[in-house]
């Protein structure tokens, strides 16, 4: 046999051998064709929803309901959002220097029990609550803090004596209606830092998330004159010390630096949970050229394209909160200039106005906009995802929006993308088995973790009259049932891997299913 024809058969077989050892299959006669049909990669997008506390906007509906009220309304956000085949919640968890878990560091929100300081009763901690509930149904978890906010201007209970407002006045400013934390004061960092990193230790969440409220919006008194926020002490502290900034290139640095500290010390603590910032949608306007608007850079000293560039975030939600035929706030022109930016190569998964869907008034929006803004960033190169605010009119289904997404744009699962930079490891192949009781028409995978990294979600995938459908499993599930009257009853072929925390997929095993 010639040499060239001889080193073309060995490589032939070598590559067959290879995918029989990848898939576990049995290498005979039929081989080439079943290496035809091996699962596609399940489809890869980020799909969140924002559930707001403060002023208990999505959860709980009022303060002082009942527990099991408040958990069932819980349940039912998750439920909904499993049912949207959305994939993470993004729950607000400290919205004025309070919390809505059980803290050592400060007191329990007024949003709960309508008095801050007062824990539920009976007891129970709604954080650990909504994690064990949201991986159950394999929604990620993101914990969302506000790093500033002291004191809403519609609270209504009495701080309590363990509010940072009584224990520490000193780094705590009046402004308009609102108390505010001064980020030039560095005990303000440290103790913002240390609230986070708390929850980093103490709950399985799987991304920390922080929003637009840095520096507050500008506030005016009664004659419409702008108020200057009440940083004297600090930035006279700063000039002592020899420090040469001007005072709004100081304020951003403040910012900068926590940001920077923040994401590190996730890191440090956690490495694969996820940090996310979700900005002012406008970094500057004219950028790019036909932005116009509000100037976040300058008004609320947030230097947000600098945290993107410099990569201290793990994900970007800049809330793109216009119409995409808004042509001085273009949707897609904002998402585009975000992606431009992102030199990093981190997530870009925007917001989206979503509770602008209203029965009328000239500022409402229809479904189809939600729907155009998904495909929107579908068809951008670089973006992955969306994140919707808020729950609360997916909860109503306002104009069928609900059901219109869960029907159209979400019909089908996807995983979160993977965030190869976090250097998680993919699982091992899980060990299979195919159980099918003689009396029974109803074939019962099960399955065991191959070994290697804990498996965080199972991809189900099966091989039916020419296609491949996928199913995503929570992790805590290890048997799939091929129901008579549902798609995959006339699967010939199954495929099962594991999912890391990081998004990471192991290898499938496959398995043929016999049919009479």
């Amino acid at each position: 046999m010639p040499l060239p024809t001889l080193f073309r058969l060995v490589g032939t077989c070598l590559c067959m051998a290879l995918l029989c050892a990848l898939f576990a299959l049995p290498l005979d006669a039929d081989s080439a064709d079943k290496a035809k049909e091996l699962p596609p990669a399940p489809p890869r997008e980020f799909r969140g929803v924002w559930v707001a506390t403060v002023a208990n906007i999505d959860w709980p509906s009022k303060p002082g309901l009942p527990v099991e009220d408040q958990k069932a309304e819980l349940l039912a956000i998750l439920d909904r959002a499993a049912q949207m085949r959305l994939n993470a919640i993004i729950f607000q968890v400290r919205p004025a220097c309070d919390a809505l878990y059980d803290s050592k560091l400060e007191p329990w929100s007024e949003y709960l029990t309508g008095q801050q300081g007062q824990a539920p009763a009976p007891y129970y901690d709604p954080l650990a609550f909504a994690v064990e509930e949201a991986h159950r149904r394999g929604l990620e978890l993101h914990a969302w803090f506000n790093p500033y906010r002291a004191r809403h201007a519609e609270a209504k209970s009495t701080p309590s004596a363990d509010h940072i407002s009584q224990t520490h006045p000193e780094i705590v400013r009046q402004y308009g209606g609102y108390l505010w934390l001064d980020p030039g004061e560095k005990a303000v960092q440290d103790h913002s830092l240390a609230v986070i990193l708390d929850v980093v230790k103490r709950y399985d969440i799987d991304g920390v998330h922080i929003d637009d409220y840095f520096y507050p919006y500008k506030e005016t008194d009664a004659n419409r004159k702008i108020l200057p926020f009440p940083d004297d002490a600090s930035w006279q502290r700063y000039v002592a010390s020899g420090g040469k900034l001007d005072r709004d290139d100081w304020r951003r640095e403040n910012v900068n630096v926590f940001i920077e500290r923040l994401y590190k010390g996730i890191k440090q603590e956690k490495p694969w949970v996820k940090f996310g910032i979700s900005p002012f949608g406008i970094w500057r306007p004219g950028h790019p050229d036909q932005i116009k608007g509000f100037d976040a850079y300058e008004e609320i000293y947030a230097d947000s394209r600098k945290w993107l560039v410099n990569g201290w975030c793990d994900y970007w939600t800049p809330q793109l909160y216009w119409p995409i035929h808004q042509t001085a706030q273009s949707y897609p022109a904002l998402l585009k200039w975000w992606v431009e930016q992102n030199k990093k190569g981190r997530h870009i998964w925007p917001g989206n106005y979503t509770s602008r869907v209203t029965d009328g008034g000239k500022s409402s929006w229809t479904p189809e906009e939600v729907v155009h803004q998904v495909d929107a960033t579908r068809e951008q190169k670089g973006a992955s995802g969306n994140v919707h605010f808020s729950m609360q009119c997916l909860m109503q289904n306002r104009c069928n929006l609900a059901d219109t997404l869960a029907t159209g744009v979400y019909a089908h699962p996807a995983l979160v993308p993977a965030s190869p930079w976090l250097k998680g490891h993919a699982p091992g192949r899980p060990k299979v088995e195919l159980d099918k009781d003689a009396t029974s028409e109803t074939p019962t995978l099960s399955w065991q973790p191959g070994g290697g990294e804990p498996v965080w979600q199972w991809v189900v995938q099966t091989y039916a009259n020419g296609a491949w459908t996928t199913d995503i499993l929570p992790g805590n599930i290890r048997t799939f049932v091929m129901a008579p009257d549902s798609p995959q009853a006339q699967a010939t072929r199954i495929a099962v891997s594991g999912v890391d925390r990081c998004g990471n997929q192991g290898p499938s095993t496959l398995v043929d299913v016999p049919h009479p």
